[in-house]
């Protein structure tokens, strides 16, 4: 777990706003109309038409996507009945985990009341003002009869999870754990110690998927429940065996899934070594579980071993349930959570984990590739999948099982609503990963020998977006390959240094000498790049032995853009290269460029710049509207950079009146239209929002792409190499997974719409 002090923890809930989470306006508030709409008279409407049609609450009011998440403070995390006051941190903190993965808004309700009747009643009391209701941190065995009453008399979801969060994600961890060590879940012996709220959802939860109660062993604080028990509850008698054991010691021995939801330490390695072989155990007390990872794996070199701990292997974490459970019911209006919507959950997030992961989850975890398998058996909190994955199942079984109110008719339009909400959608990727899957091209993917490339092919492969085609050192990638299980046998792998390739880097090389021969290179010079992978490369997409290339991971941007140009060559009638970056952000994309090539570039550059980018941004399906920045404003300054772009915007004006374009002007004008339009009525950009930004300099387009990246939280895609005749693409280096699968769904677009005409500048 992340080290922090106590003062640390104070700290973080007093400063700033005391708390952790507060109640923000969703519509305009500015003007006397606003504030006459939003309450009195306006607000009348609303209400009389609810009055008519209760189910218009969800039309006129927030409750559609409202939770409350109530507790009496009586079983607060590992602190017990500190009361309701004192739970409040955390009641806020799950309030803050429901809007950061799922954009669920909650209010968090502290009721100073422990008897059952009472606290029922006042939650029926405040049920209207919700969507559904998280019940929190109230004791067993009040818990289960609190939570059954409400569920019997409201119409919205009512879901304890201390009850079933953990089941619900212990339960995916157990399926592909059995999965793992091929045992079937009817046949297994299960030994549960604890019997509290958690461990009895847990066990029923894990009969439903098909676990024999005949082999199900519960302990609770006196020993194994038995028949012939006479201090056994009603809700722990249902789990009685007969039986003469009574000690964990005597229960364990053979068992082959351990899970503990009791207190630390109390299982010995001895106890584990006594289980039968691959071993399942599942030590979740927090923070100190019931054995430490360290002992476990120690004990036994088979133990499949999971805990409440993000510091270790297998995380069961109740936030990759709850947020994503009550999205899913919300988003259908559903009238309860039934059995089916918790085991729907539980399979997608099974499912989920044997599906690749992203390079995002892998950085944020320090680990080169996250593989289903032992030490991997649920997915991480941090996935972004976990929203499009698990809301969807659960509103999928709702109204399959007639709980919900509202249908979901178009699935692919759902998950684009919630990747919407969380801020990771990305049209304009998608779209050009939909064109790219149309149409596959041959690309070649250069420093294939480098896990992350390697990782993006399989991606690629996968996905239907490009053929790939390795180029590296053939034992490096199939080592890596084999480390991290990708399957490349049907994939074409070329080592320029193999004999085998002799006879092509001799054709490569002549055809090169005859390209380059009057301009310094001789025979020899010809032949010696020919072993350099980039110049073998681009040479096969010359050749059309190949769509396109896609290098630049282990390599100066210089040392794939120069052989580029050498070999390929400008498609356009000035020879005129230069460098375009993709700025994702909230508002939708932004292209910058030159960020690249051209260092000082003169007013023509500058023109032709914006002409080449123009063309590229009509690829994605979207009309440039140019913005040449500088320092000054339409003429304040008359030297330098300044003078450069008017001169250039000048020309445009001239040659290419139809194009939405004007400068110079400085950065805040180009983004703010309003502010732009009241100062410079006469810009010839009028009210439009500028969407492509032309730097006078090298310098200043690569430093403002930079400290986006760094500081603007926005995605890059790029380079983007324009002007170049064939599908040339360059990465940069150390990119990402996800960079290297965006940028070669751009380079098979390229080669979708590549002719060998001549663009005319």
């Amino acid at each position: 777990m992340a080290s922090f002090t106590k003062q640390d923890a104070l700290d973080y809930h007093e400063n700033g706003k005391p708390g952790k989470i507060e109640v923000v306006p969703t519509k305009p508030y500015s003007t006397q109309l606003d504030l006459s709409l939003a309450y009195s008279p306006g607000v009348a409407e609303p209400c009389l038409e609810i009055e008519k049609n209760p189910e218009d609450a969800y039309r006129y009011t927030a409750k559609g996507n409202l939770v409350g998440v109530i507790s009496n403070g009586t079983a607060v995390l590992g602190l017990g009945n500190i009361g309701a006051l004192a739970g409040k941190p955390v009641m806020e903190g799950k309030g803050l985990l429901f809007k950061v993965f799922a954009d669920v808004d909650v209010f968090d309700i502290e009721v100073d009341e422990t008897n059952v009747d009472e606290l029922v009643k006042i939650i029926k009391a405040i049920a209207p003002t919700f969507g559904g209701i998280n019940l929190e941190d109230i004791k067993a065995p009040e818990c289960f009869e609190v939570e059954r009453r409400l569920q019997e008399e409201l119409d919205i979801p009512v879901f304890h999870d201390d009850q079933h969060g953990t089941a619900i994600i212990s339960a995916a961890g157990l399926i592909n754990a059995l999965d793992v060590v091929g045992k079937d879940i009817t046949k297994v012996k299960i030994v549960v110690n604890g019997a509290g709220a958690s461990a009895i959802m847990c066990t029923k939860l894990y009969m439903s998927l098909g676990a024999d109660p005949k082999n199900v062993y519960m302990l609770d604080s006196k020993g194994l429940m038995t028949t012939k028990r006479t201090d056994l509850n009603k809700y722990k008698v249902e789990f009685a065996q007969e039986s003469d054991l009574s000690t964990l010691e005597e229960v364990i021995n053979g068992a082959d899934v351990f899970l503990g939801l009791s207190k630390g330490n109390i299982l010995t390695k001895e106890m584990v070594r006594s289980m039968n072989n691959d071993p399942i155990v599942f030590a979740l007390a927090n923070p100190v579980p019931e054995i430490s990872y360290e002992d476990a794996i120690a004990a036994r070199e088979d133990v499949i071993m999971a805990t409440g701990r993000s510091d270790y292997p297998n995380q069961i974490n109740n936030v990759l349930g709850f947020p994503f459970i009550f999205r899913g019911a919300l988003d259908v209006r559903a009238k309860a959570i039934t059995e089916d919507m918790k085991k729907a959950a539980v399979y997608a997030l099974a499912e989920l984990a044997k599906e690749d992961v992203p390079d995002k989850v892998n950085a944020a975890y320090k680990s080169q590739n996250l593989m289903f398998g032992k030490d991997y058996l649920i997915p991480k909190p941090v996935d972004p999948r976990l929203i499009t994955v698990v809301a969807p199942a659960v509103a999928k079984s709702a109204i399959e099982t007639g709980v919900a109110r509202q249908e979901i008719k178009d699935w692919d339009a759902y998950k684009i609503e919630l990747e919407k909400r969380m801020g990771t959608y990305n049209k304009l990727v998608r779209d050009v990963r939909v064109k790219a899957k149309s149409d596959p091209k041959r690309i070649i993917f250069c420093d294939a020998d480098h896990f992350k490339v390697l990782k993006a092919v399989d991606v690629v492969r996968n996905e239907g977006i490009a053929i790939p085609i390795l180029l590296g050192d053939r034992t490096n990638i199939v080592k890596i390959a084999e480390e991290n299980q990708i399957d490349i046998s049907d994939l074409q792998i070329i080592d320029v240094k193999e004999k085998e390739q002799a006879e092509r880097r001799e054709r490569y090389a002549k055809l090169l000498f005859e390209k380059r021969m009057r301009k310094g290179l001789n025979m020899e010079d010809a032949c010696r790049k020919m072993n350099d992978r980039n110049h073998f490369g681009i040479m096969m997409v010359e050749s059309g032995e190949a769509d396109g290339f896609l290098g630049g991971f282990a390599n100066k941007y210089v040392d794939t853009i120069k052989p580029a140009i050498q070999i390929v060559g400008s498609n356009n009638t000035l020879n005129h290269i230069a460098g375009m970056y993709i700025v994702m952000t909230k508002n939708g994309p932004y292209f910058f460029a030159d960020t690249t090539v051209n260092g000082q570039p003169s007013s023509r550059t500058l023109a032709d710049t914006t002409l080449l980018t123009a063309n590229e941004v009509r690829k994605f399906n979207i009309d440039p509207v140019v913005a040449l920045v500088s320092y000054s404003n339409f003429g304040s300054t008359r030297i330098g950079s300044p003078l450069r772009v008017r001169k250039a915007v000048e020309y445009l004006h001239q040659n290419y009146p139809d194009l939405a374009v004007d400068g110079e002007m400085q950065a805040n004008y180009a983004f703010n239209a309003e502010l732009r339009n009241k100062k410079f009525p006469f810009s010839k950009l009028g009210k439009r929002d500028v969407n492509t930004i032309v730097f006078p300099s090298l310098s200043a387009g690569n430093i403002a792409y930079k400290m986006m990246q760094q500081l603007g939280q926005v995605e890059i895609i790029g380079p983007i190499l324009l002007g170049i005749k064939k599908p040339i693409h360059v990465l940069q280096m150390q990119s990402s997974v996800r960079e290297i699968v965006d940028m070669a769904a751009i380079t098979v677009v390229d080669a979708q719409t590549k002719d060998d005409t001549m663009v005319q500048l």
